[in-house]
C-alpha cells in the first residue's frame, strides 16, 4: 500500500512488482502474445532439464533415507525457476547459485556422474570432498561453487558482474537467492552496489515461501519482493516460478538488458517449497501442508508438458521413452560412483598449499599413521 494524502491507495495491478507474469496459467491457457522464441529443441531441452532434477531428486533423496548419503535437498515444485533461469542465459555467462540450483548446473554442462560424485564427496568430486552435499561447483560449466551461509553470494554475484564490465567481457551473471536471503544486510550491500554500478547482474529470487521453518510473511512486511527492487533504482518483476516459460522471457529480458550496458534487475519468481528444506528437515511441524496440497496441483513439469503436448512437440510416447532414458541415466551414475573410494588424504594439505607448510606435513603425517579403520575409507 502506499500513503495519498493522508488515505490509503492501492498499488497499480499493473506494476511489474505487484502483478505476476504469466504465459501459461495454471489451467493451461497460454497468453501467445507473451510467447518467447524458443525453437522446439530447446522447448524440449528445457523439459527434459526440470524432468532430469525430478528424476535425480527422487533417487538421490531414497538414497539419503538409505544410509546411503549424508544429506540431500531438493528442488521438488521449483523446477521451472531453475531451469527457466539458467536456459535464459548465454555459455559466457555466470550462474551464482543458491541451495536448490544443483539442476542448473546439470542444464549447464556438468555431468550426471560429476553431480553424484560431489554428493558422495569421491575422489572424481571435482572438490575432492571439501563441500557439503548438494553443493557443486564447475568452472567449465560457470557455476560457482554455492554457500550455505545465507545471502553470501549475492555480493559475490555482483562482484563478479562488476569485474566482467571492467573487463569490457561480454558477460552476465545470474545471482540466485531465496526469500529468506533478503532479509540479510547482504541482499542490501549487493542490491545498492548493483543499482549504482550498473552490473551487468541479474538477481533471481526464488520466493518458494519458506526459509526453513519462516514463511514469507514473518520474513517482510512489503506486499512483494519484487518490490525491493525500486528502493535501490533497479527495475523489478514479479514472474510466476511455477510457469517456465515466462521465467524463461523475463530472465532473458533481463539478462539482454544487462549485456547491453542497461545495468541490473531484480526478479521474484513465485514457487513453493514443495517438499522439506532437505534431508534433516520435517515441514509437517511447521506448516499446514493442504496448502502444499494445493501447490502440488500447481506441479511446474505437468504444465509445460501440457503445453509441449497442446504445441506437438511432444506426445505421451516420447514423453515416457524421456523418462526411463534420465531414469537410467541417474542410475547409471549412482552404480559408477557409488564404489569410487574418497580423495587421498594427502588432497587435504596439497589442495590448500602449493608449498606445503612444515607443521601440516606433521599433521598429515601423523592422520596417515591412524589405522585405516579410523579414516574412514580415506586412502593415504
Amino acid at each position: 500500500m502506499i500513503q495519498v494524502r493522508g488515505a490509503i491507495a492501492p498499488l497499480p495491478k499493473d506494476d511489474p512488482t505487484i502483478s505476476l507474469f504469466q504465459i501459461v496459467d495454471e489451467s493451461g491457457t497460454v497468453d501467445r502474445a507473451r510467447l518467447p522464441h524458443l525453437e522446439p529443441e530447446q522447448a524440449r531441452r528445457i523439459y527434459r532439464g526440470m524432468l532430469t532434477i525430478r528424476i535425480m531428486d527422487e533417487r538421490l533423496l531414497a538414497m539419503q533415507r538409505q544410509g546411503r548419503i549424508g544429506f540431500y535437498g531438493e528442488a521438488k515444485g521449483q523446477e521451472a525457476s531453475v531451469i527457466g533461469a539458467a536456459a535464459a542465459l548465454g555459455s559466457q555467462d555466470w550462474l551464482v547459485p543458491a541451495l536448490r540450483d544443483a539442476g542448473a548446473a546439470i542444464y549447464r554442462g556438468l555431468t550426471l556422474r560429476q553431480y553424484v560424485a560431489q554428493i558422495f564427496g569421491n575422489a572424481n568430486d571435482l572438490a575432492r570432498g571439501k563441500q557439503l552435499p548438494c553443493h557443486p561447483g564447475s568452472r567449465a560449466s560457470r557455476y560457482v561453487t554455492m554457500s550455505s551461509c545465507i545471502a553470501t553470494q549475492i555480493p559475490h554475484a555482483v562482484g563478479l558482474a562488476w569485474a566482467a564490465k571492467l573487463k569490457g567481457d561480454d558477460a552476465v551473471v545470474l545471482g540466485c537467492l531465496g526469500d529468506g536471503a533478503t532479509s540479510e544486510p547482504d541482499f542490501h550491500v549487493a542490491a545498492n552496489f548493483a543499482g549504482v554500478t550498473k552490473a551487468p547482474v541479474v538477481l533471481f529470487c526464488m520466493n518458494n515461501q519458506w526459509a526453513i521453518s519462516t514463511p514469507c510473511t514473518m520474513q517482510t512486511a512489503s506486499p512483494t519482493i519484487a518490490i525491493k527492487a525500486l528502493g535501490y533504482g533497479l527495475p523489478g518483476v514479479r514472474v510466476d516460478g511455477n510457469d517456465v516459460l515466462a521465467v524463461y522471457a523475463v530472465v532473458k529480458e533481463a539478462v539482454d538488458r544487462a549485456r547491453q550496458g542497461e545495468g541490473a534487475t531484480f526478479i521474484e519468481a513465485l514457487t513453493y517449497r514443495v517438499s522439506a528444506h532437505s534431508s534433516s528437515a520435517d515441514p509437517t511441524r511447521y506448516r499446514d501442508e493442504r496448502i502444499t496440497e494445493d501447490w502440488k496441483r500447481k506441479d511446474p513439469i505437468a504444465r509445460f508438458k501440457s503445453f509441449l503436448l497442446g504445441e506437438k512437440l511432444l506426445d505421451e510416447a516420447a514423453d515416457a521413452r524421456l523418462q526411463a532414458e534420465i531414469d537410467q541415466d541417474v542410475r547409471d551414475a549412482i552404480a559408477a560412483e557409488e564404489p569410487v573410494p574418497a580423495p587421498p588424504l594427502h588432497t587435504l594439505v596439497e589442495d590448500v598449499f602449493a608449498d606445503v607448510p612444515r607443521f601440516l606435513e606433521e599433521q598429515y603425517e601423523e592422520i596417515a599413521a591412524l589405522p585405516r579403520q579410523k579414516l574412514g575409507g580415506v586412502h593415504a
